[in-house]
Formats: C-alpha cells, sequence, structure tokens
C-alpha cells in the first residue's frame, strides 16, 4: 500500500494519540470533570507507607492539595482532619503538598498532629485531576471516579459535609 507522506503523518499522530489514552476536551492540563475516572497509581506517602493503586481504586478518597504555607489549608486541615477522624471507616483523606521539600511538609503535619494520609503531590496529580486552579483544592473520588471538587478554602460545615460520601459499614 502507497501512502502519501502528509497522510502517513496523520497516521501516526492518530496512533499516538489513540495509544496515550483519553484527553479531556479542554485539554490534558484542564480540571477534571465530575464523572471522570482517575486511573490512580501508588503513591508514596510522606511517614514512607505506599497506598497502593488497587487501594485507592476501591475506596472513596478525599484528595486535598494543599501547602505548608498556605494560610487558607492552615483553617482548613484542622476540618479535614476531623473528617478523617470522623469517618475513618469510610473514606480516605489524602493529603497531597505542593511544597518544593518533603521536609516542610512532614514538620507541618508532626506539628499540628494531623495524621491524615499525607504526601508529596505526584507527577501523575495533574493527569488524575488536571491544572490546579488554587489552593486548597479539594476533590473526591468514589471508586475510581471522580464525584466532587472544590476549589478555594471550605467553611468547617462543608468540609464536614463531606461525610456524606463515606462508605457506610456493613
Amino acid at each position: 500500500m502507497n501512502v502519501s507522506p502528509g497522510r502517513r503523518r496523520l497516521l501516526v499522530a492518530a496512533l499516538a494519540a489513540a495509544a496515550a489514552g483519553p484527553v479531556r476536551a479542554a485539554g490534558p492540563d484542564a480540571p477534571a470533570r465530575i464523572g471522570e475516572p482517575v486511573d490512580w497509581t501508588d503513591v508514596v506517602l510522606l511517614d514512607g507507607r505506599t497506598l497502593s493503586s488497587a487501594e485507592l481504586a476501591r475506596a472513596v478518597v478525599v484528595v486535598e492539595f494543599w501547602a505548608s504555607w498556605c494560610p487558607f489549608c492552615k483553617r482548613q486541615n484542622p476540618h479535614l482532619q476531623a473528617l478523617a477522624e470522623r469517618h475513618r471507616d469510610g473514606l480516605l483523606v489524602l493529603a497531597l503538598s505542593i511544597d518544593k521539600e518533603p521536609a516542610k511538609a512532614r514538620a507541618y503535619l508532626k506539628e499540628h498532629g494531623y495524621s491524615f494520609a499525607a504526601a508529596m503531590a505526584p507527577k501523575d496529580s495533574v493527569r488524575w485531576f488536571g491544572k490546579r486552579v488554587g489552593l486548597p483544592e479539594v476533590w473526591v473520588v468514589d471508586r475510581g471516579t471522580i464525584v466532587h471538587r472544590e476549589s478555594g478554602e471550605m467553611f468547617p460545615e462543608d468540609v464536614a459535609a463531606l461525610g456524606r460520601f463515606a462508605r457506610k459499614a456493613g
């Protein structure tokens, strides 16, 4: 079969795009949308433990992007801690730090006594959620599907209301 160079380039581009997987309609860095899947990879926590992609895929995960220097995060994080404690059997709080140095994030967590799962934001987080639009930013992922998103500081009652996504025991 004789294919012109122009058609060959188009064919190669189409095959490469298909191999790369789905791209959000607004572009690969656009924020994800409710109903989109999250193809988790393993997440190494700041305490050295690993949350496996399989564990994340079957859980209700409340993901918060935060930073130790963010005043809005500082006000919101105590409420996330309370949420994690109240619903420890029904959801997983995963805080992803955008700090440059893991030591700063670890020190912040220790200073405030936070016990929720925390990691440095992995490169895959842009693939999962797109480019961040603010801090803090909260996503709720239920069994691998995005079901909720908030950008900016949440009121305490709004953080507490995320408990509605927790799985009921039994």
